[in-house]
This record gives structure tokens, C-alpha cells and sequence, in this order.
């Protein structure tokens, strides 16, 4: 054991929904990557292919862009920063919080409550929700890119167009 473990201040991992303290500091930020699942991917790109042959049948341009799977598969890359707040013991809580917030946000020794939610994965610290810079009384919320966000508008019309178009078809053949 060194002199630098002697004075190392201890992160703690909060388990209640709500923390109020003082902020101490944002942790280097890093992205990680949101999954999209196959069969909601396939969901969305088959009624879009319809809708697109269909288009290209009566020789209009399609709606947006092609799309390939491994692509859209990918899923949208959101940041990950690691927020520290001391509560009125002196204990260190770290947070994740996701997305970004502006910078003028939050400065040291701001009194906030933070809103958290555990993770699927209890290795990692729960995430915020919410927060309430109590200082200057400012609600806040990270924006997080969202799965209908990284599909597109232009993929999302023409899925809807490609279920109405699969929807009339099979009404005629039933009929």
C-alpha cells in the first residue's frame, strides 16, 4: 500500500432513486453504443423495401437514403460521462449519465438532486435520469439519441407507406 491509496478518496455506488449533494466533477466521457434489436430492425425494413419497390415501380424517387442492415444494426453511439457529487457527509457518489447536457449546466459546488435508475448491468453505476441544478434551480435532462432517431424519418415513412400498401393488398386478395 502506497501514500497515494492513504488519501484516495472512495467512489460509492448509490442505491436510492434520489441524491442531492454538492457537484464535484464530471469523469472522462467515452461513447458507447446502443444495440438495435433484429426482429425490430426487420420489422421496420421490410414494409420499407415494399414501400420503396413500389415506388420504383411507378418510377418515383424513394424516401431517403438505402439503408443496409449491418449499418442500421449498429445502433447510434450516445456519450457516457461519469458525474461525482458529494453528499452532505463527504461521501463521493458516481453517476452515468448519458447524452449531454450544455456546459454552462453545472459548476463546481452547484447544489443539485440527481433522479437515477439502476442499469441492466449491476457492474455499472446507476444512470441519471434526471437532475435539478438547485442553485440556480434549473431542471435538466440529457438528451439521448433514440433508436427512431438513428432509423430516420424518411426510413420511417416509407415503412408506414409500405404497411398500408401490404395492408391493402392483403384486404383484396381476402375479399
Amino acid at each position: 500500500m502506497d501514500d497515494l491509496d492513504l488519501y484516495r478518496e472512495q467512489i460509492l455506488r448509490h442505491a436510492f432513486p434520489i441524491i442531492t449533494g454538492r457537484f464535484v466533477a464530471f469523469g472522462p466521457a467515452y461513447t458507447r453504443e446502443l444495440k438495435v434489436a433484429r426482429p425490430l430492425l426487420m420489422a421496420v425494413l421490410t414494409p420499407a423495401t415494399i414501400a420503396a419497390a413500389l415506388l420504383r415501380l411507378l418510377r418515383m424517387t424513394a424516401l431517403g437514403t438505402r439503408h443496409r442492415i449491418k449499418d442500421l444494426k449498429k445502433g447510434p453511439e450516445y456519450l457516457v460521462t461519469p458525474v461525482r457529487v458529494r453528499d452532505d457527509l463527504g461521501q463521493v457518489y458516481e453517476v452515468e449519465m448519458h447524452g449531454q447536457l450544455p456546459q454552462s449546466a453545472l459548476h463546481r459546488g452547484d447544489l443539485v438532486q440527481f433522479t437515477t435508475a439502476p442499469q441492466k448491468d449491476p457492474q455499472l453505476a446507476v444512470r441519471l435520469l434526471r437532475l435539478i441544478n438547485l442553485t440556480t434551480m434549473q431542471p435538466l435532462a440529457p438528451r439521448v439519441p433514440t433508436l427512431w432517431s438513428h432509423l430516420g424519418p424518411g426510413l420511417l415513412i416509407q415503412a408506414v407507406l409500405g404497411l398500408a400498401v401490404a395492408a391493402v393488398v392483403v384486404a383484396a386478395w381476402v375479399s
